[in-house]
């Protein structure tokens, strides 16, 4: 009779059965099924970039306010028939990503709270192809990681959205920035009080203005004016 040892297979059998479970002939979506845009479900948004967001490309989502709701309806978007995965630095709010209409059963959360994990994680997510978004966090890296994310985003086929905290400065996303191929800063606009200025009244929304500041398939500097959700 084989010892216990022998019938449980090892650390480097299991790793390997993982990695052979994430290969690309295992999970690859054929192309013909691809879309090459992925609407954002913000009907504004959508009519500025053609269509939605490009396949293959790395997109940043910039500015002081309003990131999170564009995401979050993007996530929303691609959830209807798709997964998305978000790599997590302590920022995200599922409920919001439920009233945005997500499909939270089709949201992978993978917690990383460094430099060095979310570049890893973004890396292991993209290559994988296993969920058609890829929405992470834009810490401080080097311009070699971002063009190297920015890379395999286009081998894949995977749209992978970077989202700067509001106060970033121009020179610290500027490796970012080169790297993208589609970059929106995102504003505040006006907001919606339902009743009566004073105690009864309540803040309902309010609009968020994307600039397009850069964009390879496109005039930059356009402008799309939405109706963002309550965060």
């Amino acid at each position: 009779m084989a010892s216990p040892s022998l019938l449980v297979p090892s650390r480097h059998t299991a790793f390997a059965a993982l990695k052979a479970g994430l290969d690309h002939a295992a999970i690859a979506v054929p192309r013909t099924l691809v879309e090459r845009r992925i609407p954002s479900a913000v009907p504004a948004i959508d009519r500025v970039l053609d269509g939605g967001f490009p396949t293959g490309s790395l997109v940043t989502l910039e500015g002081p306010a309003g990131r999170w709701s564009i995401a979050a309806s993007l996530v929303a978007s691609v959830t209807r028939r798709s997964a998305a995965a978000i790599v997590d630095d302590g920022a995200l709010y599922p409920p919001d990503l439920a009233r945005s209409g997500a499909r939270l059963e089709r949201v992978l959360v993978i917690p990383a709270t460094s430099p060095l994990t979310v570049a890893r994680a973004a890396d292991v997510l993209v290559r994988s192809k296993a969920c058609r978004l890829v929405l992470v966090p834009a810490p401080e890296l080097r311009a070699a990681v971002w063009m190297r994310l920015a890379g395999l985003a286009h081998r894949s086929g995977i749209l992978l959205v970077a989202v700067p905290p509001p106060q970033a400065s121009s020179a610290r996303i500027a490796p970012l920035a080169a790297a993208a191929a589609l970059r929106l800063y995102c504003t505040r606009g006006r907001m919606e009080i339902l009743g009566k200025r004073g105690v009864w009244c309540t803040f309902a929304g309010y609009d968020v203005c994307a600039e397009v500041r850069k964009n390879r398939n496109a005039a930059p500097e356009k402008r799309a004016v939405a109706r963002a959700a309550v965060c």
